[in-house]
């Protein structure tokens, strides 16, 4: 991927923001564009239908998180199926993969130095892959070399990381002692692994207001991810953050033009996370327009553009991530 400094960084990113204002059509708009709809959501327009049993999301930490994020409050882990243990984990996916399921997401709540704890799952899911021969995405949160080592011997299809640019986000919202160069450190070691790993950015975590987005990217940028995926802070009913306003679209814009500059070569997805209803359409159109490659949920404003404008489109009931499989 391309390196700049900062400012440099800035105002190419500004400048392909400036055509989009005056064009309408970023000059890195791709001709292909994925779109995804996993499992673990309801989604139906007039192009696709998701299914309940395709690709679902998984807990091994049942509703529990250590952490209580103001954003998140773990109300995103009870959309997830629970498995506490081994055998549960194991019986789950032999479960989900008799009912038609062809991957999953094993994700769950972080332990007090925000790490997921999937150590001693690892067998367990060497043996779901082995067995089983289900897509496999992890979500690792801070992650030891050992730890991604393991995960490599256990056939993991990709390991999913959000990072964090900036220290007093990750203690004012994450609720976390750690630094920004934790989060260096564990995608050192994922890339020391010899893991595909797919980070993931996101916008207005701190309150809805950019911070730290610019430095992620950097980080991440000295790595060689496989894909990278941008979120944005969407407000969740119940939590801390229910009232906050989230980041605009054209912030959430300005970061995609920026990713896109950094990584050209790197497909780049709009995530699942990302405020709905007009918000989501304005974002989508505009996240095609800035040359992502991949859209997870995309609102039908979003499909209806990438048509009228020449783009091939195609979807699929995986989670985003596999678009360094697909693109």
């Amino acid at each position: 991927m391309a390196q700049f400094p900062p400012e440099e960084i800035w105002h190419m990113a500004e400048e392909e923001l400036t055509r989009l204002l005056d064009n309408g059509v970023f000059s890195s708009m791709p001709r292909t564009i994925r779109f995804y709809a996993p499992s673990f959501m309801y989604y139906r327009t007039g192009y696709f239908c998701s299914s309940s049993n395709d690709f679902p999301t998984i807990s091994v930490t049942g509703k529990s998180c250590a952490l209580n994020c103001k954003h998140c409050g773990g109300k995103v882990l009870e959309t997830m199926y629970p498995a506490k243990s081994p055998e549960e984990l194991y019986s789950l996916c032999a479960k989900l993969k008799r009912e038609g399921a062809f991957g999953c997401l094993i994700s769950g709540g972080c332990l007090p130095d925000g790490s997921v704890p999937l150590d001693r799952f690892v067998e367990a899911i060497e043996k779901v892959k082995a067995d089983l021969g289900l897509t496999v995405f992890v979500h690792v949160g801070i992650v030891s070399r050992a730890n991604a080592e393991r995960l490599k011997q256990a056939n993991v299809d990709a390991a999913l990381i959000d990072v964090i640019g900036d220290n007093e986000t990750i203690g004012e919202i994450y609720n976390l002692n750690v630094t920004v160069k934790d989060y260096e450190k564990a995608l050192k070691a994922l890339s020391q692994a010899g893991l595909r790993f797919v980070p993931h950015v996101i916008v207005g975590l701190h309150y809805g207001k950019l911070n730290g987005e610019l430095y992620a990217l950097q980080m991440i940028s000295k790595y060689k991810p496989s894909a990278l995926v941008i979120i944005a802070f969407m407000p969740i009913h119940g939590t801390e953050m229910a009232y906050v306003k989230p980041p605009n679209p054209l912030d959430i814009a300005r970061v995609l033009a920026t990713a896109r500059v950094m990584f050209p070569e790197t497909p780049i997805a709009l995530g699942c996370m990302r405020p709905k209803g007009r918000h989501r359409a304005e974002t989508d159109v505009l996240a095609i327009k800035a040359g992502v490659d991949a859209i997870a949920f995309p609102a039908e404003e979003a499909i209806k553009f990438a048509e009228a404008h020449g783009c091939k489109i195609g979807f699929a009931s995986y989670c985003c991530s596999q678009i360094y499989s697909d693109f």
